[in-house]
């Protein structure tokens, strides 16, 4: 069967419209995959930030955590008066508590002058005292029971940089229990933490 003109004319309406349904519906599936393409962009962004978010949320977390646990190591150093100005009459004090508490037979000490330990800091700064401590001993216990109870007690941290332990010499009067037999010499740190910003 042929198509004549006049056939022609009669479908041509239809087939515009086929075309222009097909044109139609062709620009609604692009339209719709630039839709749904800008919508996992938008999807994948908002991922993107709320990761950051959260990420960022954790470290603020994280950083509280750790600013509340050196507010508690600051508290701490602050209670036992390690933080301030050193407190050298305190220090004697303490040293006159523990010979006269252990009985220990002779007990001598010189403190140097206070000196920056480091370079200073941006807010606080160790500070040093040195003291050399000579005392006569029974045993070495004493000598351990004075260096511990400086570390639990003083207003200050206490490192120990060197101690040399000698025997006295004998005489005749080794019976007497009261006697030292040994002699310590040590050279003892005595730490603090001041804030450098104070004038």
């Amino acid at each position: 069967m042929k198509l004549g003109r006049a056939d022609w004319r009669k479908l041509q309406p239809g087939i515009l419209l086929v075309v222009l349904a097909v044109a139609v519906g062709l620009a609604a599936v692009y339209f719709a995959n630039q839709a749904k393409a800008d919508a996992q962009k938008a999807r994948l962004l908002v991922r993107a930030q709320l990761q950051e978010a959260d990420g960022k949320l954790k470290q603020v977390r994280q950083e509280e955590t750790e600013v509340k646990q050196k507010s508690i190591v600051f508290n701490k150093l602050a209670e036992r008066g390690i933080i301030g100005d050193e407190q050298r009459l305190d220090w004697v004090e303490l040293l006159k508590e523990i010979r006269d508490k252990h009985r220990l037979i002779d007990l001598q000490y010189e403190i140097s002058p206070q000196r920056m330990l480091d370079k200073p800091g941006d807010d606080f700064s160790f500070f040093v005292s040195a003291m050399k401590i000579q005392l006569k001993l029974l045993h070495e216990e004493d000598l351990l029971r004075l260096i511990d109870d400086l570390r639990r007690q003083a207003k200050a941290l206490v490192r120990v940089r060197s101690c040399q332990v000698e025997r006295l010499p004998a005489t005749g009067d080794d019976r007497s229990g009261g006697r030292a037999h040994l002699l310590a010499d040590c050279e003892i740190d005595w730490l603090t933490l001041r804030d450098v910003r104070k004038k």
